[in-house]
């Protein structure tokens, strides 16, 4: 089932003097795990996948239009049921990962769906076995069937690479305890660790956000307690990757993908020419990106030399203003309404009933993300609100995945679903709506200043940063396939990416090789990162249309949400003009980032 991981984002610890900050009302899931509703729901799950399988399997090929589209309707009420179950479950586990009772609670939800769903393992293996002159007649027949094309086309990409029903059937059963076990181990490691820090004991959390306090000595004593605790379990996680990576190179050695990434490309929907193009254009455009940026920055710091813990320092220009919560909201909401007084409408309750949960909590998970739960419901938007104006990005930036979210819900739950690679539009849109906002409101040459060089700051760490992952990622699973990778061997493979994407200005301090350890996205979803960089480059794009003042731009850009998983990213670009897979289209988004960065270096003379 769907469910997304958080996404790390750099916040820090306790809640004082940001105003009255939301917590989740998960009722809307279930009013609490001992209901009559959620096990109503699981004994429905029991018996209607074991009808299922008893109405339908080997059956497929002999139903007409009427009959498959009752099949498919039926399939997808059973998604919508499953994953209000796990979206419950999941949300709870991460308010407190610490919680034993809740973990478990969690992991006896994934085994019950798992072993309720494992009968309908067949469906999908013998719909790709249906004859494509076969299905195309039925979807002619019946224009209500016709409508999940965009779902039988992406489950029939995955034909080449599926295996025997008996194989797929143990694969299912099993993930409880392969990726899904690893993945759980890794996240109740990281929330148990601890870190000193000036003779204060912190999580992970708070000492990550001291890398971005203005005292360069507490950035320093960061890093060091930071590479110190994770040299400290660095077997753990190289166990880890080493499992995880194994894992995949063995699945995907049977299916006979023919790269690792293969997967992933195909999740997005997404061609891996496309990706690659990104990827080559963002790493040739390194030295006018990051290198540049960062020379400037060092110049603004007064230092010769960067050390890691200088990157994400604040500028000395930077305003020390605390951000209230409800200053957060009037500035997101308002430039929401700027843009069209329907994306604040949407956005609205998200503020109002219990949609957000903003607070940093021991054992909370880390980072941001927005959860879709399931179509019927609506979503839920997780932070660690600290008062600084990234914190207002984030927000905007989880905001835009909510409006996002609860417009494509109008598909239903098959269709609703949005492929990552353009999931991150309506997110980095948000964050760029309420850039410009600010920007425009800036009152003085230096308050302009501060704002874009923040801005060329995030967007390095979308588009820089994330290739840069993607290339460790790349290379992580190749050097896996040949065999068993020491903590020395990632380290190595780590520090291969940073120097090149950083650039010249940088100096590395020792213990910096593990700081792969912490990064959620290698564990939870191999090769997740460049969608980042794809929605930063698309979204820039997207923008520049915005501000050549096309008219209908705004009811275009609300189809293009509302369409969520049902249409390929080249039907989704082609009213804006935009192309993707054209070479020249990343080049206009990276174009946006060096303009900033030229008006940054402008300002110096």
């Amino acid at each position: 089932m769907r469910f997304p991981m958080p996404v790390f984002d750099a916040n820090s610890q306790g809640n004082e003097g940001f105003g009255n900050l939301p917590e989740w009302d998960l009722s809307d899931l279930y009013p609490d795990p001992d209901s009559p509703e959620l096990k109503r729901d699981l004994d429905w799950l029991a018996g209607e996948c074991a009808d299922f399988a008893k109405t339908y399997e080997g059956k497929l090929a002999d139903l007409d239009a009427a009959a498959l589209l009752q099949a498919v309707q039926r399939y997808e009420q059973i998604d919508v049921i499953a994953g209000r179950v796990m979206s419950f479950a999941g949300l709870r586990y991460y308010q407190i990962t610490t919680d034993s009772d809740r973990a478990k609670f969690m992991a006896d939800c994934q085994d019950k769906i798992t072993a309720h769903t494992t009968p309908l393992v067949f469906y999908s293996l013998e719909f790709n076995r249906l004859e494509d002159d076969h299905l195309n007649r039925l979807l002619a027949e019946n224009a209500d069937l016709a409508r999940y094309k965009p779902v039988f086309d992406r489950m029939r990409a995955l034909k080449p690479y599926q295996l025997s029903d008996e194989l797929e059937k143990f694969l299912h059963d099993q993930s409880t305890v392969g990726s899904a076990a690893w993945n759980r181990l890794f996240d109740e490691t990281m929330a148990g660790l601890e870190f000193d820090v000036d003779d204060e004991t912190l999580n992970l959390e708070a000492t990550l956000n001291l890398l971005t306090e203005k005292d360069r000595a507490k950035r320093e004593a960061a890093t060091h307690a930071l590479a110190a605790v994770f040299r400290d379990n660095i077997k753990i996680f190289a166990r880890v990757h080493n499992t995880l990576a194994k894992e995949k190179e063995i699945e995907d050695r049977w299916r006979k993908m023919p790269s690792p990434q293969t997967g992933r490309h195909l999740s997005n929907h997404v061609e891996a020419e496309v990706v690659e193009a990104l990827r080559n254009a963002v790493v040739a455009a390194y030295p006018r990106l990051s290198h540049r940026y960062y020379a400037l920055k060092a110049k603004w710091l007064g230092l010769d030399r960067m050390q890691v813990w200088d990157r994400n320092a604040p500028l000395p220009m930077k305003d020390d203003t605390i951000v209230d919560w409800d200053q957060a909201q009037d500035i997101v909401m308002s430039a929401y309404a700027d843009f069209d007084p329907k994306m604040a409408d949407i956005a609205r309750p998200f503020f109002t009933d219990g949609w957000i949960d903003a607070g940093v909590k021991p054992g909370k998970a880390p980072g941001a993300f927005a959860h879709p739960t399931v179509t019927p419901v609506h979503p839920y938007v997780m932070l660690n609100y600290m008062g600084k104006p990234r914190d207002v990005m984030t927000l905007a930036h989880e905001l835009g995945h909510g409006v996002h979210q609860v417009l494509a819900a109008e598909q239903g739950e098959l269709l609703s679903s949005t492929p990552l690679t353009l999931a991150e539009t309506a997110s980095v849109f948000g964050e760029m709506l309420t850039f410009r906002k600010l920007l425009d409101g800036a009152q003085t040459p230096q308050e302009r200043k501060t704002l874009l060089a923040g801005k060329v700051e995030d967007m390095i760490n979308t588009v820089v940063r994330q290739i840069a992952f993607y290339d460790f990622e790349c290379k992580l699973h190749a050097a896996r396939a040949e065999g068993e990778l020491t903590p020395d061997d990632i380290n190595a493979l780590w520090m291969s990416v940073q120097a090149e994407s950083l650039g010249p200005i940088f100096d590395f301090a020792d213990g910096y090789e593990t700081f792969w350890a912490y990064i959620p996205h290698f564990v939870h979803s191999p090769f997740y990162v460049y969608a980042y960089a794809f929605g930063d480059g698309l979204v820039n794009a997207l923008y520049a249309v915005y501000q050549e003042g096309d008219p209908d731009f705004r009811e275009k850009y609300f189809d293009m949400l509302r369409a969520g998983g049902s249409k390929h990213h080249k039907e989704l670009l082609a009213p804006f003009g935009l192309d993707a897979s054209d070479p020249t289209f990343w080049e206009k988004g990276l174009s946006m980032i060096s303009g900033m960065i030229d008006e940054l270096e402008a300002m110096e003379d």
